[in-house]
């Protein structure tokens, strides 16, 4: 059993050809699939999808990119929407100073509502983390010293500072098909110190393919080669890292049920 942690399966991307991308995910051994919420104004069919499909879970939540647009959203409505069984997350949430799509005050703010919703709501924080590893350093140790939250550093490719202060505070690192690039050496350095019972894995499909699809759209099924290359950092067997990774999946996001 493989759990796909982080995917985007409302993404026009996969318009055109759904049913065979949740075919292709079932023959490769993937039994669930969290689908992410980037932005609130598109939170309903992000449920619809998950409604339909008892296999996938869904989260709620506003990306950096999408702070400014969403800054009027409330930590009410973030909470009222996560009471569903199938919302199991918040995010995705963090800070994104490479693209600063956002205004870094609203992007700031933004992180600070969805950390509050996680702790009110006991959920998982779903962080994305871009050329900002001091500020959310910052900003998870203090939030987390006044009361403790849980959640996961997803599509990880930060500083391993950043790893290690998430470890420190009980957070999981979640691995992408970025770990099978040939210019992720420092990523793959990062992997090999973390302790299997702290990895996730995920595809963020539609982005970010792994070797030997990379160029392509991504799917849910091809999370197979980035456990493959977890695994040989690792050195340890395919089988050990589905099984570990899929357990931490379910012991983090308590919330889901197959």
């Amino acid at each position: 059993m493989i759990i796909d942690t982080h995917c985007h399966l409302d993404f026009k991307e996969f318009n055109e050809d759904f049913n065979d991308v949740l075919l292709n995910a079932k023959n490769n051994n993937i039994s669930g699939m969290q689908t992410i919420c980037t932005k609130i104004d598109e939170f309903p069919k992000i449920l619809d999808i998950a409604k339909k499909h008892s296999n996938i879970w869904c989260s709620v939540g506003t990306h950096p990119h999408n702070a400014d647009s969403e800054k009027h959203i409330s930590q009410d409505t973030i909470k009222e929407l996560c009471d569903n069984d199938k919302v199991i997350g918040i995010g995705e949430t963090g800070l994104d100073y490479y693209y600063e799509n956002s205004n870094k005050e609203n992007q700031i703010n933004s992180f600070l509502k969805h950390i509050e919703v996680a702790k009110m709501t006991n959920l998982p924080l779903i962080i994305h983390a871009r050329d900002a590893d001091d500020d959310i350093i910052d900003i998870l140790t203090r939030e987390f010293n006044k009361s403790p939250f849980k959640g996961v550093i997803h599509c990880f490719t930060a500083s391993y500072k950043l790893a290690e202060a998430a470890l420190n505070i009980g957070f999981y690192i979640s691995f992408s098909g970025i770990i099978t690039f040939k210019n992720a050496e420092d990523i793959r350095k990062s992997c090999k110190k973390i302790p299997i019972n702290k990895i996730l894995v995920e595809t963020d499909a539609p982005f970010l393919a792994p070797v030997p699809y990379r160029g392509n759209r991504n799917e849910p099924s091809y999370i197979t080669e980035t456990i493959k290359k977890v695994a040989e950092i690792k050195k340890l067997s395919v089988e050990e890292v589905t099984n570990t990774t899929t357990n931490n999946f379910f012991d983090l996001f308590n919330k889901a049920k197959l």
